[in-house]
């Protein structure tokens, strides 16, 4: 089960009735329990099974950025899901950006790592990085908001 299919569960359970649900398979269990007060509780955990080899630096295919307006001309991007964030492609590499720098879509603008998995977060709006707001190298939640964007 990938990301994709996570992030599927995951909505589709939110618009349910559904308060808890729990799919096991073969190197993967996904637990999902929700409460109305407060966001889902998601518990991914891996099976202990064994697992071929595989570079576990790979990069994933580019994940698409949640981006909600904040005000007419601010966007925010969110993480589109649970990780950690990584505000370079190494601790040697340069940052893909900076307070200041202009984007555009298909930009570059961090990676999550998601079960040994990076993946880019790429831009799909136009305009300037206002604000970051995660520190690198820190675990971030899904719709978690990432960067302040001023619209170009």
């Amino acid at each position: 089960m990938d990301t994709k299919e996570i992030q599927r569960l995951l909505d589709y359970i939110a618009k349910s009735p559904l308060a808890e649900v729990s799919i096991e398979t073969e190197g993967l269990k996904v637990s999902v329990k929700k409460n109305s007060a407060v966001a889902p509780v998601v518990t991914v955990a891996a099976a202990p099974a064994p697992v071929a080899a595989a570079p576990a630096a790979a990069p994933a295919a580019p994940a698409a950025a949640v981006v909600e307006a904040v005000a007419d001309n601010l966007f925010t991007v969110k993480s589109p899901m649970i990780g950690t964030f990584y505000r370079a492609a190494g601790p040697d590499k340069d940052n893909f950006v900076e307070v200041g720098t202009e984007i555009a879509p298909g930009k570059t603008l961090c990676m999550i790592e998601a079960m040994k998995l990076f993946n880019e977060i790429d831009s799909e709006v136009s305009g300037k990085i206002v604000k970051i707001l995660v520190d690198n190298a820190s675990p971030v939640e899904f719709d978690q908001p990432l960067f302040v964007v001023e619209k170009a």
